[in-house]
């Protein structure tokens, strides 16, 4: 009752305001605040920022870890030909990419690997969601899944050349058997964490079988199943590299893996050094290209991610 006085006291230079005065105002702002609160705040950043937040970091780190190379040469902790000086590894890159060689032996790894890949994501995706949505199908073949993901890859490359031959063939069957079961695995895992609201809603709105899969299940399975995207080009990538190195013949071409077992055969440290480093490189770049900006936009459509 003495809180009905007080608003009922309240006076405007013109006279008494009564509680029905002021709601047009009162809605309007808490319609203000609450637009406020959902308007999220992107601004570009700058060029510099970007540089030195994201470039500036690793090109410190790389020149740090050539500086320590050099000084662990110059000290002598070991023979030349079992650690080169960086500039042997330069001289090294140099000479192939003037025979046109270089990038030709980058491109049939990288080749192969995307290519397996995508078979392994074409098999793996419908295979994770079966696992996942029939508990039959878990209870049979989920064990096996796990117990894939954890075998060594190298273990898949002596049976299939037997199969196979040497062929591509044989490389794509390796690819595959290291890459479904992390894909199927990072899938499963992302349906499990699914909000069983969101299903039920889901069914509410009519959204069932493929068509709830498609809206619902897989947009909100998405940073799972891109983490195992994520672990399955890992693994694609390392079950090449040991095919490659396992399996040598003058019809699969010469690729990375076979680059660094011809070092190894030949004594050529230079050579070595540079097919790890090329390894690498490749690695880092597909995740900088492919994987981080996939993240970047999982989490800007999940309000995750401010700053662009």
């Amino acid at each position: 009752m003495a809180s009905t006085d007080i608003t009922s006291d309240r006076k405007r230079p013109d006279g008494p305001v009564s509680p029905t005065d002021t709601k047009p105002d009162d809605i309007a702002g808490l319609e203000a605040g609450l637009d406020a609160l959902d308007a999220v705040q992107i601004r570009r950043t700058p060029v510099r920022e970007v540089l030195k937040a994201k470039v500036l970091p690793p090109v410190v780190a790389v020149a740090l870890v050539l500086i320590v190379w050099e000084l662990l040469v110059r000290a002598e902790v070991t023979e030349v030909y079992k650690l080169p000086p960086p500039s042997a590894v330069w001289d090294s890159a140099v000479d192939m990419w003037l025979k046109g060689t270089l990038l030709e032996v980058v491109w049939t790894s990288v080749s192969r690997g995307l290519l397996g890949f995508l078979l392994a994501v074409a098999i793996g995706t419908p295979l994770g969601l079966l696992v996942a949505r029939v508990k039959l199908v878990r209870a049979a073949i989920g064990p096996i899944l796990s117990g894939l993901q954890s075998l060594p890859s190298v273990a898949w490359v002596a049976p299939a050349v037997i199969w196979l031959g040497l062929n591509d063939s044989m490389m794509f069957a390796v690819i595959l058997l290291g890459a479904v079961p992390s894909i199927a695995n990072g899938l499963v895992s992302g349906v499990d964490q699914v909000p069983p609201l969101f299903l039920r809603a889901g069914r509410t709105l009519g959204a069932t079988g493929i068509r709830g899969t498609w809206h619902i299940v897989l947009p909100a399975a998405l940073p799972g199943y891109l983490a195992g995207l994520k672990q399955g080009w890992a693994f694609s990538w390392r079950s090449l590299m040991a095919a490659e190195i396992i399996a040598s013949s003058p019809e699969l071409g010469l690729g990375l893996g076979q680059l660094l077992e011809n070092g190894r055969s030949n004594f050529d440290m230079p050579g070595v050094f540079l097919s790890i480093l090329l390894i690498l490189f490749v690695g880092i770049a597909i995740d900088l290209l492919i994987f981080s900006p996939l993240e970047r936009w999982v989490l800007r459509s999940r309000g995750l991610l401010v700053k662009n």
